[in-house]
């Protein structure tokens, strides 16, 4: 395979997971005596461009269908970002009545609800039927497509060319990257800034964040890697802020080439050179995460299987992505982790896949008391554990696997 990036042969490996199904492909109670497509999950890096991504085996259509079943809206912590992000863009950069704001990958109008708020036009693109759906039902501007130049170029000639583009957790899920960001290029007005939010690598390896690597995401970015895909595109980086969302993450704004040119922060050159030092152009960088990820492998291991002997009820909470990521490496099935709850509807009464783990509803923590509480998306740990402190009571204990066991 050659890189999405910049078209060099991948030789670098970064790490092999084996197989699992695609991390949202949850399975309905119909679908449980029908196999599931399990496709090798292995990532590489470019040691022309170090952009950090996916083997090539699934097709976004197959990731990103009418099913898609992640709604941004139902952690509390992710609206209370996204509302304090369109408040300081507005003040920034300027922003009126007279603006147009589009997101890319809109999701359920988590964050353009707060735009339409202002009284300013906004327009999301989200090719997810349920999640276009839920956004439409906040009275947003909708289409379902997926970006790119061609896209941008048919936006541009409806009138949206925009003073603000906002791609939240999107970058990341491309296969197109180049013509992903050449769409950014064509709609952007020449005085028009672009974000976008992204887990920055330096987190992922440092944190040993093995569960961050799955099938919807082609690729695992650096602002070293980000840049040069941006100069590639059309696209300029004049700023940079480090986030703590995600289990550590980076915003990143972006001008055109040819519009105004915005002078470069200093936040910029710090990032890249923080990047430099920690090592992100050299292999040996990339050496440590495998062994990572198969010691949190086996402590998890060890702790259900001790909890198992000694006859406690161990649950999870939050079907997420980087759970199933987790959970089918490791090998996890019902005899060990009896069920997950997750407050999306969207999501109970299905099975994670691979692990055929069933979903309830957050309510049942409370109905079956269990023991331990296996928090997966362990970035919303702190949301989690004052949600749910109620569990105290019957002596519960929270768990985390990453990026080590912790009993809290």
């Amino acid at each position: 395979m050659n890189c999405r990036g910049c078209g060099t042969a991948l030789t670098l490996p970064l790490i092999d997971l084996g197989t699992s199904p695609p991390s949202n492909a949850y399975v309905r109670a119909d679908q449980l005596e029908q196999a599931e497509q399990w496709v090798p999950l292995k990532v590489a890096v470019c040691q022309q461009c170090w952009l950090v991504q996916t083997e090539d085996y699934t097709s976004a259509d197959s990731l990103f269908d009418a099913e898609y079943a992640y709604f941004s809206s139902f952690s509390s912590t992710w609206l209370a970002h996204a509302e304090r992000y369109v408040g300081e863009m507005v003040e920034r950069f300027g922003l009126t009545a007279d603006s147009r704001v589009v997101e890319i990958a809109a999701n359920d109008g988590y964050l353009l609800q707060y735009v339409a708020r202002r009284g300013i036009a906004c327009l999301g693109v989200e090719p997810t039927r349920s999640t276009a759906q839920a956004a439409r039902e906040k009275g947003l501007e909708i289409r379902e497509l997926f970006f790119g130049r061609e896209t941008a170029v048919q936006l541009s000639r409806e009138g949206w060319s925009a003073d603000l583009m906002a791609a939240n957790n999107v970058l990341a899920h491309v296969p197109d990257i180049n013509d992903f960001l050449a769409g950014f290029a064509t709609l952007l007005k020449p005085t028009g800034v672009a974000t976008f939010e992204f887990p920055q690598l330096l987190t992922l390896m440092a944190g040993q964040q093995f569960d961050t690597l799955y099938h919807e995401h082609y690729s695992y970015l650096s602002l070293t890697a980000v840049q040069a895909l941006c100069e590639r595109n059309g696209l300029h980086v004049f700023d940079v802020a480090q986030l703590p969302t995600h289990g550590g993450s980076l915003r990143v704004f972006v001008q055109r080439l040819d519009g105004q040119r915005r002078e470069v922060q200093p936040a910029v050159q710090q990032q890249l050179q923080a990047e430099l030092a920690a090592g992100v152009k050299t292999p040996e960088y990339y050496a440590t995460l495998a062994p990572a990820a198969e010691r949190i492998k086996h402590e998890l291991l060890r702790f259900l299987l001790q909890a198992k002997a000694e006859g406690k009820r161990v649950v999870g909470y939050g079907a997420a992505a980087k759970g199933n990521t987790l959970l089918n490496y490791a090998g996890v099935k019902p005899d060990l982790l009896a069920w997950v709850a997750d407050a999306n509807p969207h999501k109970q009464g299905k099975y994670l896949p691979g692990s055929r783990i069933p979903i309830v509803s957050p309510a049942q923590i409370d109905i079956e008391k269990p023991d331990y509480v296996l928090v997966l998306p362990w970035n919303l740990l702190d949301e989690i554990t004052q949600a749910f402190a109620g569990i105290r009571a019957w002596d519960g204990r929270f768990v985390i696997a990453i990026p080590e066991l912790i009993i809290r």
